[in-house]
C-alpha cells in the first residue's frame, strides 16, 4: 500500500486547505526563522515551495517575519492564498511540495510578526456587567460612556509573547481595602483574560481615520490572545488613568494567524445596540456582519474551565478599528489589538477568573486542587475554533502559558 501523504489531511481536519494559518517556524536542522503554513499536523515551508514553483511572491513568503507579507496589502494576501491552496490540493504540485512539508511537533514556533502598537479593548457586555457588580456591587455595572464607544488602553507591544513562553508571576504594589498601606511582593490574584487578538497589514495615513468598512483592508488576519492579569495589582493602580503593571508584564499570543477569509462562514451579525451609535460606529447597514462565530475553550492543567462564545461581543473589531483610528491615530503594519475579555451570559461561559471564581469567593474544582486564582506552575491553555465552508471547522490553533515563581 502506498504511503499517504501528509497533504491527504483527513476530512474534517479543521486545519485542512481551507484554513492555512500562517505562521513563523525553524528547525533543529535548520535555524532560519521563515513563514510557514499549517496544512493538518504539518507545516510548509511557503517560501521554500514558492521559489521552488518559480513564484512571483518567493521572496515575500522566503522573510523570516510575516510583516512584509502584512504590509503588501488585501489584494496580495488574497492571490497569496490562492497560490497556497492550489499547491496543497493540485496534485500536479505534490512532487514539489510535499519535501517542504515537515511534522508540526518536530518544529519551533516563533511570534510571527513584529509587533507595533497594541491595544486592548473592553467589548463583552457581559464580563464589563460582571465586573462592574464586582467592584461596584451599589452603583451601575456599566460606566455611562460603555454603549457609546468601545472602551480600549494602550498596552506594552514588548511584553506580547508567543504561545508556550513561561509567564514570570509580577511583583507590585498591592492594597486590599482593609490595609492601612500598600504592600509590595508578588501578585497573589493572578489571573487570565480569553480574547480574541486582530493584527494589522496595511498601515494607514497619520490624520486620516479608517472607516468601518475599511477594516478587511486594513486587517490580515485574527488569533487568540491571553491577557495575564494581576488583579490585585490592578485594583490598587488604575483610578483614576486605568491599567498599568497589573496587565504590561505578558500577553501571549498563538503562533498562528488565521487569515480573515478563512473565516467567511463564521460572520455574524452582533448583539442588538440598547442605544443609537454615532456615524462613525454605526454598522447597522454593513454588507458583511461584523460579529465573528468563534468557539474559546480555557484550559488549566489540561481540565476545561470555560467555553467563552466570541459571537456575543458587544462591539465588533471593525468598530474598534474605526474607533481608535478616529482621532487621526495612524495604523502601523504590526499593530495589533485584543478584544478584551470573551465571556457569555453562563456561569461556564466566563474568559477570566476574577469572573468565574467571583473575586474570590467562589473556587474552582480542578483535579489538583482548588483554585481562585493562578498558581506557580499551573498551565493555561486556549483553544478555538469556528465554523468553516461546507460543514467543516477552522482551527484556530492554541495560546499557552505557565506561571513561574517571580524573580
Amino acid at each position: 500500500m502506498p504511503q499517504q501523504s501528509p497533504l491527504d489531511v483527513p476530512e474534517g481536519d479543521p486545519f485542512g486547505p481551507h484554513n492555512l494559518p500562517y505562521g513563523v517556524f525553524s528547525t533543529p536542522e535548520e535555524p532560519r526563522h521563515r513563514i510557514g503554513v499549517r496544512i493538518g499536523g504539518h507545516v510548509l515551508d511557503a517560501g521554500a515551495v514558492a521559489a521552488a514553483l518559480g513564484s512571483p511572491y518567493a521572496a515575500l513568503l522566503g522573510q523570516p517575519s510575516l510583516n512584509p507579507l502584512l504590509a503588501a496589502g488585501r489584494p496580495v494576501w488574497r492571490d497569496v492564498r490562492r497560490a497556497l491552496t492550489a499547491w496543497v490540493t493540485d496534485p500536479g504540485h505534490r512532487a514539489t511540495v510535499e519535501p517542504h512539508l515537515t511534522p508540526l511537533d518536530t518544529v519551533t514556533l516563533h511570534l510571527p510578526y513584529e509587533v507595533a502598537d497594541y491595544v486592548d479593548f473592553y467589548a463583552s457586555e457581559h464580563h464589563a456587567t460582571n465586573v462592574g457588580r464586582i467592584f461596584r456591587p451599589d452603583g451601575d455595572a456599566l460606566t455611562p460612556n460603555w454603549k457609546h464607544l468601545p472602551i480600549g488602553y494602550h498596552g506594552r507591544s514588548g511584553t506580547i509573547v508567543v504561545s508556550g513562553t513561561e509567564v514570570v508571576r509580577p511583583s507590585g504594589q498591592r492594597k486590599a481595602p482593609a490595609d492601612p498601606a500598600p504592600v509590595f511582593g508578588p501578585s497573589v490574584k493572578l489571573d487570565i483574560e480569553a480574547e480574541v487578538g486582530f493584527v494589522v497589514g496595511t498601515p494607514s495615513e497619520l490624520g486620516r481615520p479608517v472607516a468601518l468598512g475599511e477594516f478587511e483592508d486594513h486587517v490580515f488576519g485574527l488569533f487568540l490572545l491571553n491577557d495575564w492579569s494581576a488583579r490585585d495589582i490592578q485594583a490598587w493602580e488604575y483610578v483614576p488613568l486605568g491599567p498599568f503593571l497589573g496587565k504590561s508584564f505578558a500577553t501571549s499570543v498563538s503562533a498562528w494567524v488565521t487569515p480573515l477569509d478563512a473565516l467567511e462562514a463564521a460572520r455574524v451579525t452582533p448583539p442588538a445596540r440598547d442605544f443609537p451609535l454615532l456615524p462613525y460606529l454605526d454598522d447597522a447597514g454593513a454588507e458583511t456582519p461584523g460579529g465573528f462565530d468563534l468557539h474559546i475553550t480555557v484550559s488549566i492543567n489540561g481540565q476545561e474551565v470555560a467555553q467563552p462564545p466570541f459571537a456575543s461581543m458587544y462591539w465588533t473589531a471593525a468598530q474598534q478599528l474605526a474607533h481608535m483610528t478616529v482621532n487621526g491615530a495612524s495604523l502601523r503594519t504590526g499593530d495589533v489589538y485584543g478584544s478584551g475579555t470573551v465571556s457569555g451570559p453562563e456561569v461556564g461561559q466566563r474568559g477570566s477568573l476574577l469572573e468565574l471564581t467571583w473575586n474570590g469567593r467562589d473556587a474552582i474544582e480542578l483535579a489538583d486542587g482548588k483554585r481562585t486564582f493562578l498558581e506557580d506552575g499551573d498551565t493555561v491553555t486556549l483553544t478555538a475554533w469556528a465554523p468553516g465552508p461546507d460543514g467543516t471547522r477552522v482551527g484556530l490553533g492554541e495560546v499557552t502559558g505557565r506561571i513561574v515563581g517571580s524573580r
